[in-house]
């Protein structure tokens, strides 16, 4: 099964398009998790432990991970996600030249224990910066397309000589690319026209749709354009996550504090679900 087979199967147990970021800033984390070994993976095991039934996936971003520690807390993670069989999509916007990106390509493995089912990916430099990831058997890769950031406007809206806009473009190509059936794209819920218009583009494609949450992004395009045959994902990290951030920070508090990122996950299923 490649992995969007793999990931149509969880949809359907879980009932679910919500993907949970796992952002585990460590500025924010309650003071309880601060005096374990490895602080990031202690809250999201307790992340985890709540969310997870409502989960189609779990979508950790490298960016919290990028120390010695944090690369272990990662593995760790994407161990115990597995473990509860849900599919993990590394937000990790990777590409390079060469020797460079097949280094990278090997943070992808869905065989692995501590190998990412999925990886989100950067095109601009063209198709053999990204052809490892292509490659990689099972996997899932989620090419940038139209980003959630307000600054996303300044390169990915720029019109070519051709008339396309440059999201428009990156479409069409992960749309030829997609020889293996493994590519999917990010197009952010916060620019629903947008998203529309990507969609009637490439109707195919799943998409990873971030921005719904607390970017404010709108959750009924994000389900009637993010989804291809009902599979796709819809991201939420930190309106998850932090959603009991105002709790208190004890030892007690801090099943609270888990408890209220279920119940945020538990309300975005059930609002996505009204437009499925």
């Amino acid at each position: 099964m490649n992995f969007f087979d793999r990931l149509a199967d969880r949809i359907e147990t879980a009932d679910s398009v919500v993907s949970v970021g796992l952002d585990p800033d460590m500025d924010r984390l309650p003071d309880v998790f601060h005096g374990y070994d490895l602080p990031r993976f202690a809250f999201n095991r307790r992340i985890i432990d709540a969310t997870h039934e409502h989960a189609a996936a779990f979508k950790p971003n490298a960016a919290f991970y990028e120390d010695p520690d944090g690369w272990r807390a990662l593995e760790e993670t994407i161990a115990y996600v597995k473990g509860k069989g849900v599919p993990v999509l590394l937000d990790a916007k990777r590409a390079d030249i060469g020797n460079t990106t097949r280094q990278y390509a090997d943070l992808l493995d869905p065989d692995a224990n501590t190998g990412a089912d999925a990886i989100t990916v950067n095109p601009y430099m063209g198709r053999d910066s990204l052809q490892p990831f292509l490659d990689t058997e099972g996997a899932g890769v989620f090419i940038l397309c139209r980003t959630s950031n307000p600054g996303g406007a300044d390169l990915q809206e720029l019109e070519l000589a051709e008339g396309d806009l440059l999201y428009e473009r990156v479409a069409a190509l992960a749309d030829t690319w997609n020889e293996h059936g493994n590519i999917g794209l990010v197009v952010g819920a916060t620019t629903p026209e947008e998203l529309e218009e990507v969609r009637e583009q490439v109707p195919d494609l799943p998409f990873l749709v971030p921005g719904v949450g607390s970017q404010g992004g709108d959750a009924e395009a994000a389900v009637e354009y993010g989804l291809a045959d009902d599979i796709g994902v819809v991201n939420s990290s930190r309106g998850i996550i932090f959603a009991g951030e105002n709790a208190a920070r004890d030892e007690q508090d801090a099943d609270r504090f888990a408890s209220a990122a279920g119940d945020a996950a538990k309300r975005l299923k059930r609002r996505l679900n009204q437009y499925r």
